[in-house]
């Protein structure tokens, strides 16, 4: 089965679309592709019960941030301050870079 490619990398900042944290906005951290899942900064923060181990010194119950899916979140254009929705476009050296569909500048850096 063939995997889209995700629209969403590690320190966008993105606004979440749908769920109990609706238009929260927060820094990705982490994205995971094969589960099409993204970590955010403060965002779908769980309760883990921890057991004291060798790397954790201490137990008991930690909040931390869960994986979220990617197509409940939006990329936040730096340029406009908007949510949208992500094109691609080759610039010279023949390299593809991330464009805003609303404003149309460029999200990545060349």
């Amino acid at each position: 089965m063939k995997r889209h490619t995700l629209n969403i990398r590690k320190d966008d900042t993105i606004v979440v679309l749908s769920g109990k944290d609706k238009n929260k906005k927060g820094k990705v951290l982490r994205v995971v592709p094969e589960d099409d899942k993204v970590i955010v900064q403060g965002i779908h923060m769980i309760k883990k019960h921890q057991r004291p181990s060798a790397s954790v010194r201490e137990g008991g119950i930690v909040e931390r941030e869960a994986p979220l899916y990617a197509s409940k979140v939006m990329v936040v254009c730096p340029n406009c301050g908007e949510p949208t929705r992500v094109a691609h476009k080759r610039v010279e050296g023949g390299k593809s870079v991330r464009v805003c569909k609303k404003c149309g500048e460029l999200i990545d850096k060349v």
